[in-house]
């Protein structure tokens, strides 16, 4: 330490001594001072060499980034600090100049994370799609999965509901691979095997492993893509603290258009003479939508020494949501330590913790029928004749059709809230063994808890009033325990260079569950925490369920000669909700990669900067079942014997010993180009995903089994087919202006290969009181859930077309459809394929410009292709209540040129007469923001200062008549979700924001 002290003193001394030397030969001097900083963070850069241009006087930047340097009046100042671009700078007229330094994407090799390592993106032989945090934070977002949206090629992203506050988000990579397993990708939060995603703002950057190369390092859950979480971290230096803070105002986007009073007691007059119009014009989508908002606050500091470094970060976000009496409220906290304890080893603690409150409303009901409904589809079939309340003071019901309460009074008098307590924590230590081997140990913690509390009290009338009042509570909580080890070994052999990892993990998560509610409450005030003041008290549920996951994994690494790639990867498995005779399994894959442009005859190439090929092939699983789905059990019921009732269990589930991971086999063919010194740069992937041994229910068994489940078995096949494009090109590239373009583009097709004895299977999504068994199929040949109905002809004039007949109602005015067995009888023989829910293609296109200190960002949003059936439409259609004014054209004696049937009370028929085209581009964010000069926030103690005003969903281009063509009816935790795809009912309108963001750095 003395003698570097010594060294470092003598070094100024001298330098200082050079300095005055040359001082004296010049004529006239100056003092020029500034400070340096990165174009990347804003941060100041230590250790840049300024040097006066055509001499040798020359100094370097502080650890701040701040300079001085005594020069001659006309000189030029060079500046240069590695993986950054020089500049060369005049100082005449000025003895102050700060200057911002660009990052030389050329000079600084991209490492990326994949599972248990890292490696250099032109090293990566398999697919992977990476997402940094200045995209993720570009606007303000509930959660990280959001902000993925149009950002990853082969990523689709969705919303179950709108824009609810705190909805489910569905993301897919590269299609479903399931049928009736979850096809959520797997997510892994700074090591952490299905870590909760945190904030946006915490996140530093997001991988996204799409092929069997990159993701069969997780074996047996690696089916449906793995995205890989990295916080952010400390840097050495002294502590950054900053703060982000924005503010947003919310409205909805789109309302559907309905009849008013006049109108619609003229339609209910045209089905039911006697009907007596009521005395209000009430516009029920104006009582519930409100202008909402969004505040989102976040306090970090970060720092760093020698041996330590961390990041410590809190967040509160608050949204009111546009619909009334919805809203969330998160509070959480994130921590990174790093510390280097010796020369040999590093250890390290992540810390991760959220409280979440959700008020919900009811929206997307199962049934619509008497005392049903939600505060959405009310409001849009609800008379509006009719007020919130009658002359007494009493909610109303609607008065025609199915008597369910009115929407406002569902808003604001019934109960739904739901509390989410999270909390993780991940220790590691990396070892140094030997030189190039390193043993690295985690063990990491989780738990989640959470409690959903309901109450509907005795004044909604048609929901809860004959019970005196309806109330529920139900809990869950997981624990996640997993402990990982492995070793990793790096050596250069001659003009190769090769990586080894072998590794052993164990996994355990447990989940318990209890439910309960009662009825019959004297007063509404204590809503649900007191379920023992209600006179009907509903029989509990409980349950516990444990998992067991171990595994050897490994990966070799090879690369020769900066040209030639080579990747394998081994996982096997064991799980113990597997049957006893299928608890292990074996996922390989392998890949090659050729960088063509190293090679002598590309080498030089000023055109071409980069030319790589990849190809992979592998096998990765999706674990598929819930624990014990593979023994025999019983379910508990209720017997009488003689005048008493007892306890009793009936047969469920019959035992399957050879039940088996589904499986995916993958392939997958790469191509990732540069040119012009990667100014434009693409990649290219075509992927073929076979998903074989398909866990679907056998519901061949006869009755009398006396089951009252169908057993589970390994009886089917999918195929996802897909191409992928990722485009980025620097535009312009000026020191005051810049313009960079990503695009990515994407296809999947997906095909049911084989089903059981290659039947059909028969689906239904549609709310229970539609009085639907089939609405959707699974069918070899075809894409996942397909719509199955009536194909829709018109209005019978009389006498049906050729080919056409009714259904009951067989009059002029009334429905044709296609008699596609010629028996002039419409039944459900006559149905066909009326729809495919799946897009032809997603999309995103972000632009990002730069003049000066502003900035601007245009990021759209697309998905071309998929189906939409709302059954929303179908329902104001069936003359039962209100209606859309497409009634005001229906068929009458003296209006026969019409496709709209005469009004009627009609049956739900699912027919492609509501089938519509989802297709729809987004103008997902419009911001621009402003970064203070650095002398500005230098002055008043700032590192800096960043104003923004933006917009989000400003503008929807769509032929889907509803509110949100990307709303997903029952697409979220039921056993069909994977093929439930593209229904609408009900949904939770699309919000258009409007945002004001302010960043501090000190």
């Amino acid at each position: 330490m003395l003698k570097n002290k010594m060294k470092n003193w003598l070094k100024t001394l001298v330098t200082g001594i050079f300095l005055l030397t040359i001082s004296v030969g010049y004529g006239q001097q100056k003092t020029v001072t500034g400070t340096i900083v990165s174009n990347d963070d804003g941060i100041g850069i230590p250790g840049v060499n300024i040097v006066e241009k055509g001499t040798q006087n020359g100094t370097s930047s502080d650890f701040d980034g701040n300079y001085s340097i005594n020069v001659a009046e006309d000189a030029v100042l060079i500046f240069s600090y590695i993986g950054y671009v020089s500049q060369e700078r005049s100082v005449t007229g000025s003895s102050s100049m700060n200057i911002t330094l660009e990052v030389d994407v050329n000079a600084l090799e991209e490492v990326v994370v994949v599972g248990y390592g890292t490696t250099k993106k032109s090293d990566i032989t398999g697919s992977v799609s990476s997402v940094k945090s200045e995209e993720l934070a570009a606007f303000p977002v509930l959660s990280a999965e959001q902000a993925l949206q149009g950002r990853a090629a082969g990523v689709a992203v969705q919303s179950n509901n709108g824009g609810e506050p705190g909805a489910p988000i569905n993301i897919s990579i590269r299609g479903n691979t399931s049928i009736g397993s979850s096809s959520a990708a797997l997510v892994v939060v700074d090591g952490f095997v299905g870590g909760a995603l945190p904030q946006p703002t915490d996140i530093e950057s997001i991988e996204i492993l799409k092929d069997a190369s990159a993701t069969a390092i997780y074996g047996s859950r690696g089916a449906n893509g793995v995205i890989m979480v990295t916080t952010k971290k400390g840097k050495k230096g002294k502590m950054v603290v900053e703060i982000n803070s924005t503010y947003a105002t919310q409205n909805t986007t789109e309302r559907i258009e309905l009849l008013n009073a006049n109108q619609f007691a003229a339609y209910r007059q045209a089905i039911n003479p006697a009907y007596v119009q009521g005395g209000t014009e009430t516009d029920w989508q104006d009582l519930i939508y409100r202008t909402g908002n969004i505040s989102n606050h976040q306090l970090s500091f970060s720092g760093g020494s020698e041996n330590i470094n961390y990041y410590v970060s809190g967040n509160y976000f608050n949204q009111k949501g546009g619909v009334i009496n919805s809203g969330f409220e998160r509070f959480s906290f994130l921590s990174n330590v790093d510390v280097q304890a010796t020369e040999r080893l590093k250890l390290g603690f992540n810390a991760y913790a959220n409280r979440g409150n959700k008020n919900g409303i009811q929206s997307q009901a199962g049934s619509g029928g008497s005392g049903g409904g939600d505060v959405i589809s009310t409001a849009y079939r609800f008379a509006p004749d009719t007020p919130i309340q009658d002359a007494n003071g009493v909610n109303t019901t609607n008065p025609v059709g199915d008597q369910f309460d009115n929407p406002f009074a569902i808003a604001t008098e019934s109960v739904d809230e739901t509390k989410t307590d999270e909390y993780r924590a991940n220790f590691y230590a990396d070892y140094e063994l030997l030189k190039g081997l390193n043993f690295k140990t985690t063990f990491g913690f989780s738990t989640e808890n959470q409690t959903r509390g309901r109450f509907q009290p005795s004044t909604l009338i048609g929901q809860a009033g004959t019970q005196g009042g309806i109330a529920s509570i139900a809990s869950v909580k997981g624990t996640n325990i997993l402990s990982e080890n492995y070793l990793t070994y790096n050596a250069e052999l001659g003009k190769g260079n090769l990586t080894l990892l072998a590794g052993y993990s164990y996994q355990k998560d447990r989940t318990e569950r209890y439910s309960t509610g009662a009825q019959g409450f004297l007063s509404n005030s204590l809503s649900y925490y007191a379920l023992n003041a209600g006179s009907d008290i509903q029989t509990p549920f409980s349950s516990l369920s444990e998992r067991e996951i171990v595994s050897l994994f490994g990966r070799l690494n090879y690369e020769y000669d900066d040209r030639y790639l080579l990747t394998f990867t081994a996982r096997r498995d064991g799980a113990s909700n597997f049957a006893k005779n299928n608890k292990y399994a074996f996922f390989p894959s392998g890949a090659i990669g050729w960088r063509i442009s190293n090679e002598g005859f590309l080498k030089d190439n000023k055109t071409l900067s980069n030319l790589k090929l990849r190809a992979s092939y592998g096998v990765t699983g999706n674990p598929s079942i819930t624990p014990y789905q593979s023994l025999a059990n019983f379910q508990p019921i209720y017997a009488n014997v003689g005048d008493q009732t007892v306890g009793a269990v009936v047969p469920d589930l019959i035992a399957n010993p050879d039940l088996k991971w589904e499986s995916s086999y993958q392939t997958n063919l790469g191509l990732d180009i540069g040119f012009a010194n990667d100014r434009i740069t693409a990649t290219f992937d075509y992927y073929s995903i076979d998903t074989k041994d398909l866990i679907l229910r056998n519901s061949g068994l006869p009755e009398y089994a006396g089951l009252l489940s169908n057993p589970f078995q390994n009886v089917g096949e999918i195929n996802n087919t897909g191409f992928e494009i990722t485009l980025s090109t620097k535009n312009v590239l000026n020191e005051d202006f810049s313009w960079t373009t990503d695009l990515n583009w994407s296809t999947n097709q997906v095909e049911v290969v084989q089903l059981i004895d290659g039947q059909d299977i028969f689906l239904d999504s549609s709310p229970g009181s539609f009085l639907q068994d089939e609405t959707h199929l699974l069918r070899e040949g075809e894409p996942v859930g397909v719509f199955w109905g009536y194909e829709y002809r018109g209005v019978n004039q009389g006498t049906p077309e050729a080919g056409t007949a009714g259904y009951a109602e067989t009059g002029a005015g009334d429905e044709l459809f296609t008699d596609l067995n010629g028996d002039d009888v419409i039944t459900g023989d006559d149905r066909k394929i009326i729809g495919d829910p799946n897009p032809d293609w997603i999309a995103g296109l972000n632009n990002n410009f730069r003049y000066k200190n502003f900035d601007m960002n245009v990021f759209f949003q697309a998905s071309v292709g998929g189906d939409i059936y709302s059954y929303t439409f179908l329902e104001l259609a069936s003359g039962e209540s209100n209606a859309t004014p497409e009634v005001l054209n229906a068929w009458t004696p003296t209006n026969t040129n019409t496709d709209v049937p005469s009004a009627a009370v009609r049956e739900k028929r699912i027919t492609d007469r509501f089938v519509y085209d989802g297709s729809y581009v987004r103008l997902k964010n419009l911001s621009l923001g402003y970064n203070l000069p650095v002398d500005v926030v230098d002055k008043i103690g700032f590192q800096g200062i960043r104003l923004s005003l933006s917009g989000q969903n400003l503008l929807t281009f769509t032929d889907f008549p509803g509110t949100d063509p990307e709303a997903q009816y029952r697409s979220q935790g039921s056993q069909d979700s994977n093929v439930n795809r593209g229904f609408d009912y009900g949904s939770y309108p699309n919000i258009r924001s409007y945002t004001l963001s302010v960043n501090l750095k000190f």
